[in-house]
């Protein structure tokens, strides 16, 4: 397997917004759409797809306020887990967020999601003791 990992294209966007939709990462009231649009206005090359031959197998979002690093959607095809894409892609978002002088990354991980918690828990990543609060300002779809 030869996975190549490189920034989101256009062409790219309605296989992984499938993928997302496959993996169960979306919700009714986030538009990945939307996400991808606002996403690639700031942070274009921190949207990565993993590659294989033609074939989209995995993606993540990135993305970097100046104080921490942030990880969305990430996602392996179905039928492909378990084969170290997951891991290939957090490497190379974390290796981009390094390079513009990130000093952490975060993410955030629905709690009853367990098995999601355990991949992350293998690549070092602890859970923090924070309350996450959120405010809707614009409404999608």
């Amino acid at each position: 397997m030869t996975i190549l990992v490189r920034p989101l294209t256009d062409a790219d966007v309605d296989p992984v917004v499938g993928l997302w939709h496959a993996a169960g990462l979306t919700r009714p009231w986030n538009d990945p759409y939307d996400d991808i649009r606002r996403a690639r206005a700031v942070w274009p090359d921190l949207i990565l797809v993993a590659v294989d031959e033609n074939e989209i197998v995995g993606a993540v979002m990135a993305g970097y306020d100046g104080h921490r690093g942030w990880l969305y959607y990430l996602a392996s095809a179905p039928n492909r887990r378990g084969r170290g894409i997951g891991r290939l892609l957090v490497a190379e978002a974390e290796s981009r967020l390094r390079e513009l002088g990130c000093p952490k990354v975060m993410l955030m991980v629905r709690a009853d999601n367990t098995s999601v918690l355990e991949f992350y828990d293998r690549m070092d990543f602890a859970c923090e003791d924070v309350a996450v609060t959120g405010k809707r300002l614009i409404g999608d779809g």
